[in-house]
């Protein structure tokens, strides 16, 4: 078994946990209110806008001979640059605040994702961050383009607001390809292992986002 297969074999049920959050499935149900998208679209902002630094600080942490792994890291670096402007543009085009999201404080699930992103390259080992890159690149691939349609049909409303979700499905599975590449030439046992653990904190961190989105939905709702 090659180690891509293993990263997936060992997180699967983490995986559909996450898939099984109410605020998901209803999002690939079209059952979200445009308050919901634009709530969603802003806790993306404020991780996307990370991504780029925590490659670098990646990239800047791994070992002389993970400089292969480093090249990768900087082709990765070429392709993200600027997607958190894409995210803005689409509330823009929903009718909501882009430079008051631009502005805001992110919340809380979102601040300890990005948080512990930062812990694991700086503190613990920096090949870690691979398995947030499993999970945001993986989750993009199953439920992007998908939910964007249903929100589409449901909410009536343009291409342009779906820039950054529509991006991020079918059309990025040549990234999941390149990752798992990648994954498949990392040989060390231990370096292996700290990605499948990361991996599955990830999995829980990302749907901490989901599930704060879903509560605030709920109140919203009751108020």
């Amino acid at each position: 078994m090659t180690f891509y297969d293993r990263l997936q074999e060992e997180t699967q049920a983490d995986r559909g946990a996450l898939y099984h959050i109410p605020f998901l499935q209803r999002g690939v149900a079209g059952e979200l209110s445009l308050q919901d998208y634009i709530g969603f679209l802003s806790q993306a902002f404020h991780h996307v806008k990370h991504t780029v630094p925590l490659l670098m600080a990646c990239g800047g942490r791994l070992p002389d001979h993970y400089e292969w792994l480093r090249e990768a890291v900087a082709e990765y670096i070429a392709e993200e640059l600027g997607h958190q402007e894409w995210i803005l543009s689409d509330i823009r085009a929903c009718g909501g605040d882009s430079e008051f999201v631009r502005h805001s404080l992110a919340g809380q699930a979102t601040d300890v994702m990005v948080a512990y992103a930062y812990d694991k390259i700086n503190r613990v080992n920096p090949v870690g961050f691979f398995g947030m890159v499993q999970v945001l690149e993986g989750t993009s691939i199953a439920i992007a383009d998908s939910a964007a349609d249903a929100i589409q049909t449901s909410l009536s409303l343009p291409n342009k607001a779906f820039s950054y979700l529509k991006s991020h499905g079918a059309l990025d599975v040549s990234h999941v390809e390149f990752f798992k590449d990648l994954m498949n030439r990392i040989n060390n046992t231990a370096d292996q292992a700290e990605i499948i653990r990361s991996a599955k904190v990830f999995y829980q961190l990302y749907g901490d986002i989901f599930r704060e989105l879903g509560d605030t939905a709920t109140l919203s709702s009751a108020a």
